[in-house]
Formats: C-alpha cells, structure tokens, sequence
C-alpha cells in the first residue's frame, strides 16, 4: 500500500509563526489536493513541553540558531515552538486533517530533540510509526510537509532505514533555507530516496 506522510504543518512553521519557514503556507493547496490519492494519510506535530532544551530561552545566554551539545548530540537552538496546547502547536485551518488516520507527536521529550517522524535524534526512541505503517502493509511512503531541509529530510532516511520505498514530494515541501535543501534532497537520492513532483501522482 501507498500512504502519504503530512510532517509538521503547523501553526509556528507557517508565515506569522514563531519558527516560521518562507512560503511554508503553499505547501498546504497541494497537500490537500494529494490526499484523495491514497489508501492512507497520517500525521506529524511537533509537540514540546516548554522547558525543552531546544529552546534557547532555556539556555542563559545563548540565542536562536546557536549550536550546542545536548546530552551528547550536537544541537541548534531554536525559537520556543510548538508548545503542546499552544496556537502554535495546532494545524492551520486551510490543512484538511480529516483524512489523516492517525496523528504521530514528536519532540515530547525534553531532554533531546526529534527531527524525523520515526525516531528521536538519537534513535533512543520510536515513535511507533514504523510498526503503525508496517501492520497497515505499507510498502511505499510519500513524505510531504514542513520543513524539506530538516524534519522532512531526516524522516525521509528514517523511512529508508526502515526498509520503506522513500518518495519526497518535493512541491509539497518547503525548506527552512534553499541551500541547505539542495544537498540534502542529494544525501536521500544517494542513499536510495526518490524526489517527485505532485503531477507524478495527482
């Protein structure tokens, strides 16, 4: 079976958000034009508690964007986002989430960060993706959402690692910064992703 994966389309990652990606909002038209294309949809939201360690507010002295260890994982520091109950936290109004079988939370734990949908930073831990999709017959996964160049990115090679056949729908993804984007859509074709555009499937 073919599922689509809609990655952290939220509130702080859109125009006007708190860790907002450029043009994030035109992601949206085309998710949800993608969705009546599969047999499944699921979901990611980033959910942190506020005193994650991501935030650099919780590091004296330190700004947004400097790096850091954290528990011996090198770490950028990040504007507080996505705060679980927050308007932040939630999905614009323009995303149609009614399709989406099941919602996956990420970045609850306040001790390390979760870039991927399927594990932690230090694949400590499993989000239970992996399994949901493998007991649903999922063979191939089509990865959409906010931001291309860093949770979409590392969910792409989680979904490799985890023996799925990886596609990155690229119009329906938006990079946090248009350099980065182009090495790592590079590091998922090399190690055996797929890129396509929506008018391959819609």
């Amino acid at each position: 079976m073919n599922a689509l994966l809609i990655v952290d389309v939220q509130n702080d990652f859109l125009p006007g958000g708190a860790l907002a990606v450029p043009a994030g909002d035109q992601v949206i038209p085309v998710i949800n034009a993608l969705q009546d294309y599969f047999e499944l949809v699921v979901a990611t939201q980033d959910w942190h508690p506020p005193n994650h360690k991501s935030f650099a507010s919780n590091h004296a002295g330190k700004k947004p964007f400097d790096l850091i260890d954290l528990n011996g994982l090198q770490q950028t520091l990040w504007p507080d986002h996505c705060i679980q109950g927050s308007w932040g936290a939630n999905w614009p109004a323009a995303l149609n989430m009614n399709r989406s079988e099941a919602v996956f939370r990420k970045g609850t734990n306040p001790e390390i960060d979760s870039y991927s949908a399927f594990y932690d930073n230090g694949q400590r831990k499993s989000t239970g993706l992996a399994d949901y999709l493998r007991g649903k017959k999922v063979t191939r996964l089509y990865i959409t959402g906010l931001c291309a160049d860093i949770c979409v990115f590392f969910t792409a090679l989680d979904s490799l690692q985890e023996g799925f056949e990886s596609f990155i729908i690229e119009d329906a993804t938006c990079p946090l910064d248009a350099k980065d984007v182009i090495k790592t859509n590079q590091a998922f074709i090399e190690k055996g992703g797929k890129i396509v555009r929506s008018e391959a499937i819609i």
